[in-house]
């Protein structure tokens, strides 16, 4: 393990974008597995499956690549520039003193209404349309699952990017939210395998009325 975790440090110091875009994908396509096995044990329940219908569990492989290219072509590369670029604009054009409560706090509130939000509508999006949906399904989707995972993310995140901008470095800083995206995916295919569960239903009062009938109807 030590020997990888030097390899890797190599890596980055010599390659960061495509060490960072290669980690990434493979974390997310592992990340991926195990939100299978999660959502197939929720489902089970769920959904009430009697004995005779509870199959072998196998792992959709073409749904880890499909999320592994996502940690490939969005995670990776937009991660990289986004932690090394937010850490030079606070610094340098805010001016704040480097690991100070003003500097942590003004990352962790930048980056929680800024990249969070961008990366499950990007996530929600990118994975309708390569399970085949059409746009409008999409749309319907990213309505029903965007609010309830940003809120619920929303308890957790500001804790885990605390810990983040005060105490990892910033070319580790990618990694590091990454290994919390193998907990993530499982929370994420959680969400979308709930599909219009009756506390999903909570969030829609915050739509505006409108919009509210013409989901009805």
């Amino acid at each position: 393990m030590l020997k990888l975790w030097k390899w890797y440090q190599n890596s980055l110091a010599v390659h960061p974008i495509k060490t960072q875009v290669i980690s990434s994908g493979f974390i997310w396509g592992f990340g991926d597995i195990a939100a299978q096995a999660v959502t197939n044990s929720t489902a089970k329940k769920y959904h009430n499956q009697s004995p005779d219908e509870d199959k072998e569990f196998k792992i959709n492989w073409r749904r880890v690549a499909t999320t592994s290219l996502f940690g490939f072509g969005f995670v990776g590369p937009v991660g990289h520039f986004w932690y090394e670029g937010l850490d030079r604009f606070i610094r340098l054009r805010l001016q704040l003193r480097p690991n100070s409560f003003r500097f942590v706090t003004t990352k962790v509130a930048v980056d929680g209404m800024l990249f969070g939000p961008l990366d499950l509508l990007v996530f929600f999006t990118y994975m309708g349309f390569s399970t085949g949906k059409s746009a409008a399904q999409v749309k319907e989707d990213v309505k029903r699952d965007f609010l309830p995972a940003l809120v619920l993310e929303g308890g957790v995140w500001p804790l885990v990017q605390v810990v983040n901008f005060r105490y990892v470095p910033v070319r580790y800083q990618l990694l590091y939210v990454n290994i919390f995206c193998l907990l993530d995916s499982c929370f994420l295919s959680w969400i979308e395998q709930q599909e219009d569960a009756p506390w999903k239903q909570w969030f829609k009062s915050f739509l505006p009325l409108k919009e509210q009938e013409g989901q009805g109807g």
